[in-house]
């Protein structure tokens, strides 16, 4: 928690790598993560009882104390510790760590937190709050500028915003991708003890583990992705195109590589190629690192000027967002994110969209996806886009009617899709298709 704090760092990558290097058995690693993940992604809510319970604001609290009250007030409110041992234990940690006198405030707040259960101080906090979406960011430890854009965002469907932000504050299941042409989502299932997933025909959940013990993920057969990211790509490489596919496919928007890796699987299958984009070098070589045995070749370019030569079949813009969508799976994220990021990165994307329709030719196909499912940067997006001349909006739905084995409930009345984790049971991911208008109906035939 120190890291997250002090260096922004994210907790589903640091937090694997301390647990291996303290040689926790299972039993203590899981608790360690329990209480790591609840704690961070709970902040809001913790820091306001904590307020509440200490009489003053969080912000005059020495950092290193509050981070150890928020993990004994998560510990007396949202688990089964009892509450003597979640108050000595903090107050040992306080001594331990040579934080002085602090452990007489850490004992004095936590006794006060544990007075009541976490319903009875949700009323507290609720007890002058009328604006119905304001009461409900409060009892589900979200930010209220989040909850409202989720409820903008259902829109006719606003009754679910209880069902999506209590979805949304539940522990994800992992979610694997069996790398296609390699092994399928069956035998992956049998091999792992997990289950199939709907959405996509790769996926398959397990309840909870560490994935990256699985030999299934370490001989490079399947991956860990969420399943809403590789309906995103599958949608993408079976999108109509106007004529055939000449097998140029692009990824304009590759770090960190999960979607890389699933559309060079399935490029290797078509007898396609992928030219992954990357601006960041750290990132690009994480794609090349992961894509390393597929037919994907990885630029470290500017994705709105890659210097590209343009003609590709079909373009994958996986956007950079503001990542609303995934907030339970980067617990840290919602208390990081304010409502001010939101112009600059549909600047962004406004521009990598206008790329991509660069580079795609004619008859090809744009595939936008978003990992948020704020409307400035999901439907807002693709409106302005579908006024060009040029392009035109095709139905997601229809595209993904069309996959064996995709359940496609729950999908609205299009054109675009947007996933939902109460609905769907995946991260809120938002996808749309774009065609360019015209093309040659019978291109030139591909090089072997």
């Amino acid at each position: 928690m120190t890291a997250v704090r002090e260096r922004a760092a994210y907790a589903n990558l640091l937090l694997p790598v301390e647990l291996k290097r303290a040689r926790l058995d299972t039993r203590d690693a899981a608790l360690a993560t329990e209480l790591t993940y609840g704690t961070l992604r709970a902040q809001g809510l913790l820091d306001r009882i904590i307020a509440e319970a200490a009489g003053r604001p969080v912000e005059d609290v020495d950092p290193p104390v509050l981070d150890l009250v928020r993990l004994g007030a998560y510990q007396l409110l949202f688990t089964r510790i009892g509450a003597h041992a979640a108050v000595d234990t903090s107050v040992e940690a306080a001594r331990t760590l040579g934080l002085g006198r602090a452990g007489a405030f850490v004992n004095a707040v936590l006794r006060k937190v544990s007075a009541q259960d976490l319903d009875g101080w949700v009323a507290v906090l609720r007890k002058d709050v009328a604006d119905p979406v304001a009461r409900l960011a409060v009892g589900t430890a979200h930010p209220e500028w989040i909850a409202r854009a989720f409820a903008e965002s259902l829109g006719a469907d606003a009754a679910e915003l209880p069902a999506l932000l209590a979805a949304d504050d539940a522990r994800p299941k992992v979610h694997l991708a069996a790398l296609p042409g390699a092994i399928t989502a069956e035998e992956l299932a049998l091999v792992t003890d997990g289950t199939e997933g709907r959405m996509s025909p790769y996926a398959v959940h397990l309840e909870s583990g560490d994935p990256g013990t699985l030999d299934a993920v370490r001989d490079r057969l399947a991956t860990v992705q969420d399943e809403g990211s590789q309906i995103v790509a599958v949608a993408a490489s079976r999108a109509p195109l106007v004529g055939e596919d000449g097998g140029r496919w692009l990824d304009l928007c590759a770090g960190p590589g999960g979607k890389a890796v699933m559309m060079g699987a399935l490029a290797e299958i078509e007898g396609a190629t992928v030219t992954g984009v990357e601006v960041s070098e750290h990132r690009a070589d994480l794609v090349r690192e992961a894509t390393r045995d597929l037919p994907v070749t990885v630029h470290t370019a500017d994705g709105r000027d890659p210097g590209l030569e343009p003609g590709f079949d079909r373009v994958l813009l996986d956007a950079p967002c503001s990542g609303l969508g995934a907030l339970r799976r980067r617990p840290e994220a919602r208390w990081r994110k304010t409502a001010a990021d939101i112009p600059g990165l549909v600047v962004l994307q406004r521009e990598l969209l206008e790329s991509a329709l660069r580079l795609v030719r004619p008859g090809g196909v744009v595939l936008y996806a978003t990992c948020s499912p704020h409307l400035s940067e999901t439907v807002s997006m693709i409106r302005e886009a579908d006024r060009r001349d040029d392009v035109e909006l095709l139905d997601v739905r229809g595209i993904l009617e069309g996959i064996d084995g995709v359940s496609t409930e729950g999908l609205g009345d299009g054109p675009w899709v947007q996933l939902w984790p109460h609905r769907h049971g995946t991260d809120a991911m938002f996808m749309a298709v774009l065609r360019r208008r015209g093309g040659d109906p019978t291109p030139p035939p591909r090089e072997d």
